[in-house]
């Protein structure tokens, strides 16, 4: 499995019991939907390993506690502390309307009501108090604020992000 192909869904956090438990920090704001999880991916020096879970279950909101087959000891869940978790994209849960996963927009056209379509969405910053989409136009580049009141539709069918933006947004890069 290749990590493009993957979902970030959280970190191993820490050791829970002597017989080899973990917690998983599932960085969601659904952590119950992973509860009943078969297996997941764990980073390991860049390369994605498939861990089965012997059992698993909530632990205080954010965490999942986790019983990997064939981890019997605390020794080999002291190797997977700070490890990384992933999941199939195909095991999120599909989106509707509005709501989108950032890495589904990336290709869409980007359309402002006014101005019509102005660039492709080339990825998503999200390092900044603000996500903003990085779209491109030609050789330039425009940073659009990723705001609830900004968004008019998100158009799957014909891959295409409709915002109406403030006059003077787009016209300052162009």
């Amino acid at each position: 499995m290749r990590k493009k192909d993957c979902f970030y869904l959280g970190k191993i956090a820490k050791k829970f019991s002597f017989k080899g438990e973990v917690l998983i920090y599932l960085d969601t704001d659904e952590p119950e939907l992973y509860e009943n999880m078969e297996s997941v991916f764990v980073e390991f020096n860049k390369d994605l390993i498939p861990f089965f879970i012997e059992n698993s279950s909530l632990h205080k909101n954010d965490f999942l506690r986790v019983k990997f087959e064939d981890m019997e000891s605390e020794e080999e869940a002291d190797k997977m502390i700070g490890c990384e978790v992933y999941l199939p994209l195909n095991m999120l849960p599909k989106l509707e309307g509005n709501k989108f996963y950032f890495h589904e927009v990336i290709g869409f056209e980007i359309e402002d009501k006014r101005l019509g379509i102005f660039g492709k969405i080339v990825s998503i910053n999200d390092s900044t108090a603000q996500p903003l989409f990085e779209v491109e136009n030609g050789a330039v580049q425009i940073l659009v604020p990723m705001i609830d009141q900004f968004l008019v539709k998100i158009d799957r069918e014909n891959k295409k992000v409709i915002m109406d933006l403030p006059e003077g947004l787009i016209e300052m890069y162009l």
